[in-house]
């Protein structure tokens, strides 16, 4: 069915395509400075030269980064914590919502779990008293110190608990004529038709792990333990820790590469396996979309 043009709605969608259009700018224009400096000369980005475009192409802050020990190290850091961060929080989010999104007859006092889910999204413990937890438990310099208490998102496993209430009741009463146990209907019938959710509610626990800073900060007494953000971020408050790991020849970085080539590339880094998992997530978001536009 094609939809009728009107003034109005012409009118609309020149407002729309500009209002996004400047957003698009607004996101992409700081990135493609960021990506043009990290690929500049020293004294281009020093005179303040380089805008979109790269000055004297050249590869020096890359290969100082990749010449750096703690960069390397804090990225190594990052993705353990990611790849053990979101299967922790993939199972304890399904396990969980999965129970959760049953009626009060197959679930008594649902609603009494639900809610002392959500009333922690309302009222955190606190940084002292959850430092202190960490210190009891042992986690202090530790990779779980920046899992375990994030193990569950709560905000994660809502959107996942109403995508669970929304599947047909028919598929899993016709997998309980056949025989199947609880745990067969979950893993085997309802975790294979929720892709859509599992891959957004996934998206967003690999974000929030890959971005996250204080926790390091915090739980990690030495900067060898750094996960990639908490690096960076002492990079970028205290940019004269590069060059105290440069070690001795300081004449010889400068001449290279200044602090903000260097700040540069290495946020490019950090960005960029984020960049490389969404598209291959997106097909994802886009079904989920749509099925949730045909349920109404």
């Amino acid at each position: 069915m094609q939809i009728k043009t009107t003034p109005a709605r012409r009118v609309f969608m020149v407002c729309n395509y500009v209002i996004l259009t400047i957003t698009a700018a607004c996101c992409l224009l700081p990135f493609i400075n960021l990506l043009a400096v990290s690929f500049s000369e020293s004294s281009a980005v020093a005179a303040g030269d380089v805008t979109f475009w790269p000055v004297g192409f050249t590869l020096d802050s890359y290969k100082f980064v990749a010449s750096s020990d703690k960069f390397l190290r804090a990225f190594v850091i990052s993705i353990i914590r990611v790849i053990l961060g979101v299967a922790v929080n993939m199972l304890m989010m399904v396990i969980t919502a999965y129970p959760l999104s049953r009626d009060n007859k197959q679930l008594a006092g649902r609603n009494i779990y639900a809610w002392f889910f959500v009333i922690t999204m309302l009222v955190g413990g606190g940084l002292i008293p959850t430092y202190l937890v960490i210190v009891k438990t042992g986690l202090i310099n530790s990779i779980w110190a920046l899992i375990l208490p994030g193990a569950l998102p709560v905000y994660n496993m809502v959107i996942l608990l109403n995508f669970f209430r929304e599947l047909p009741k028919e598929l899993e009463e016709a997998a309980r004529i056949d025989g199947a146990s609880f745990w067969s209907v979950l893993w085997k019938i309802i975790l294979p038709v929720s892709k859509p959710a599992l891959a957004t509610v996934g998206l967003f626990c690999i974000v929030s792990h890959w971005n996250s800073w204080f926790d390091g900060l915090i739980y990690m007494n030495t900067p060898r333990m750094y996960p990639l953000q908490s690096y960076l971020q002492t990079m970028i408050m205290n940019p004269e820790q590069m060059l105290q790991a440069a070690g001795s020849d300081y004449t010889k970085l400068l001449a290279m590469v200044n602090a903000r080539t260097s700040r540069a590339a290495q946020l490019f880094l950090g960005a960029l396996p984020i960049l490389c998992v969404y598209p291959f997530l997106q097909k994802y978001f886009t079904t989920g979309l749509v099925m949730g536009s045909v349920k109404g």
